[in-house]
């Protein structure tokens, strides 16, 4: 403990402080042998301007009121996340030196911002941050550090707690990608109930609060006395099933170019074209963690699949065709497969086949690791995933997405660019 405190005012970031020590101790030892009255004075001046160097730091960060709005908690990559900064100080004592940084794992985030408070005074300011990668990051507490004039001695202070932040990740607008449509043996057998308003109407029931106006049936309400509403069933569409694979060997690249990040991209974009075309999506990926995203519809149900990628990672070490195995109990002739795979290796083709067989419709999204730098061409895949008749699009680093899956961008022309 000792030796901490006597190692204290020699610490890398006190260089100030120890050339003051060092300048007072030899000081003092000159003017003792020799006498001489100028060594005298400097030695009264550092030994009373230290001190005073202290009291002046601790009061900088003292009678302060921080107040963090972080207006963003949730966003998505390429939108920008708001924070507002206010100081406050309630003294009568300017600050004359104060450092304020919202510290955060955020990529390309800086708050940094050194102010001068005046007596009784306040000073605010807004902090934007373009979110440039997808995940969850932490971010705080504000941290606010105080000086003296001259540099020898620092305080810091936490305010706040530290919030998390969830990015989501990019999604591009795929107009024109297509999946084959699903075997549906009858519509009869796919109905069923639900609280989204289609054309197909059920039946009638009695009016609870919170039903709108527009689903009120006027003619059996004039019949009964008693307000009724419509009840509606859904289309008989297949569920669509996104299959990010996040097997880890098989991806390639770094950062914002690599396979992992394209894969997450492509997952993305196809669950937000066919829930914004009101179709029932779910998605299954095994990165970090397994995850299961039932198949449902509407605005949550495209928050809680771009909540699982925010934080998927492509660390997994289940191939993509033990995948399918596993979850082939899932699909029935009702479903449509899209899955999306940096994977060269041909092993998964078989259980896919199995399931096409079975009347499983399936489109195959192929990300081409050898332009982001991996080994293995998707070339030899290909051939065989159309050969057995299943739409196949291929995404190459640099590619504009909504290009790469589009019916135009199918075929021999997905290697010609």
């Amino acid at each position: 403990m000792l030796l901490r405190v006597l190692a204290w005012p020699f610490a890398p970031q006190r260089r100030t402080l120890t050339v003051l020590l060092v300048i007072l101790v030899a000081a003092v030892f000159i003017a003792t042998g020799t006498g001489f009255w100028l060594l005298y004075r400097i030695a009264y001046i550092v030994a009373m301007g230290i001190p005073v160097a202290l009291i002046l730091a601790w009061l900088n960060t003292r009678a302060l009121e921080v107040q963090v709005e972080r207006r963003t908690l949730r966003g998505q990559v390429g939108q920008e996340a708001e924070e507002l900064i206010e100081v406050r100080n309630l003294s009568y004592i300017p600050k004359m030196w104060v450092e304020l940084e919202d510290p955060s794992e955020l990529p390309g985030h800086t708050s940094r911002r050194a102010v001068v408070i005046p007596s009784r005074g306040l000073r605010s300011w807004v902090v934007s941050t373009t979110l440039q990668r997808r995940g969850l990051f932490d971010w705080g507490p504000l941290r606010v550090r105080g000086g003296d004039p001259f540099g020898i001695f620092y305080t810091e202070r936490d305010y706040g707690v530290r919030q998390q932040i969830l990015v989501y990740p990019r999604v591009v607008d795929l107009p024109r990608f297509q999946t084959p449509p699903a075997s549906l043996p009858g519509e009869g057998r796919f109905r069923r109930r639900t609280h989204y308003i289609t054309p197909n109407a059920s039946g009638i029931r009695d009016w609870a609060p919170g039903d709108p106006l527009s689903r009120i049936h006027w003619r059996s309400t004039a019949h009964t006395g008693e307000l009724m509403v419509k009840t509606f069933e859904l289309d008989p569409t297949s569920d669509i099933w996104v299959i990010a694979d996040m097997e880890g060997a098989i991806q390639a690249g770094e950062g914002d170019e690599s396979t992992e990040e394209y894969t997450v991209t492509v997952a993305a974009s196809v669950a937000q074209r066919y829930i914004a075309a009101n179709r029932s999506v779910g998605l299954i990926s095994f990165g970090e963690d397994y995850t299961v995203v039932e198949a449902e519809r509407g605005q949550q149900q495209l928050s809680r699949i771009l909540e699982s990628l925010a934080v998927a990672k492509a660390s997994g070490e289940a191939p993509l065709g033990n995948l399918l195995i596993e979850e082939q109990r899932r699909f029935g002739r009702h479903t449509t497969l899209v899955l999306v795979t940096a994977s060269t290796d041909s092993s998964w083709l078989s259980p896919l086949q199995s399931l096409v067989q079975r009347g499983v419709r399936a489109s195959v999204v192929l990300i081409d690791p050898s332009t982001f730098g991996g080994e293995g061409s998707p070339l030899v895949l290909y051939g065989e995933l159309t050969a057995s008749d299943i739409l196949t699009y291929v995404v190459a680093q640099g590619d504009d997405l909504s290009y790469a899956l589009s019916s135009t961008a199918v075929g021999a022309e997905a290697w010609q660019t």
